[in-house]
């Protein structure tokens, strides 16, 4: 991890992700940069600064007691993370980097007094926070409601909408256990899945992606 002084980068080179409200929060904090595959946010430990994402993607996710892993989605570039810990309590889910990142990180302090102000960040930073309790309601009721093939569904159409017939689209970069880890699945439920609609013709495998040929049926 190592820190850069934001004005050692063109501003608008460093924080050409974020909107303008997001940007000069941004200014406050020291920026950070940290590695693929770097533990940025621990679950369960006591800290209060929040993220600004610069550059890069992180995932959002627990661990059981023996070590499976439930992700609860992807964060990427030109949004925060972390918010969830201002109200002083334990960190809620760890976040993990996916690739190289970037980020300008405030504490608590700072972010209050960038509230006092700019108050209207004040809704900006709940309506994060409400959509972000909305997709974890949403992953709660998938979970309890559908099988395992039904999470596959929703998961890949939320990666790239519903496929249409006569049109082929990519699913963002994925494997067979990030998406049993997204769907509260074993890989080898899910790879046999994928392989069964990939043979009825739904669907192209290959490496690290998915092709939604056609659209999926609602069951299997």
């Amino acid at each position: 991890m190592n820190d850069v002084s934001p004005a050692a980068t063109a501003p608008n080179e460093l924080y050409r992700s974020l909107s303008a409200d997001l940007y000069r929060l941004a200014l406050r904090g020291v920026v950070r940069r940290y590695p693929k595959n770097k533990v940025v946010i621990t679950e369960g430990a006591l800290s209060d600064s929040l993220y600004v994402l610069l550059a890069g993607s992180v995932k959002v996710y627990s661990l059981d007691e023996s070590g499976r892993e439930i992700v609860y989605g992807d964060i990427f570039a030109g949004d925060f993370f972390g918010e969830m810990s201002l109200d002083g309590g334990p960190r809620s889910a760890s976040v993990m980097t996916l690739e190289a990142c970037t980020c300008a990180v405030l504490t608590r302090a700072e972010l209050r007094e960038h509230l006092a102000q700019e108050p209207d960040f004040t809704f900006t930073l709940v309506n994060r926070v409400v959509a972000r309790a909305r997709a974890a309601t949403c992953t709660a009721r998938n979970i309890a409601l559908l099988d395992v093939y039904g999470r596959i569904v929703a998961l890949l159409e939320s990666r790239h909408g519903p496929a249409r017939e006569g049109a082929s689209v990519a699913v963002r970069p994925i494997t067979h256990q990030d998406i049993a880890n997204r769907v509260g699945s074993s890989r080898e439920m899910v790879s046999r899945l994928l392989k069964e609609m990939e043979k009825a013709g739904y669907i192209a495998l290959g490496v690290k992606r998915i092709d939604l040929l056609k659209k999926l049926p609602q069951r299997w």
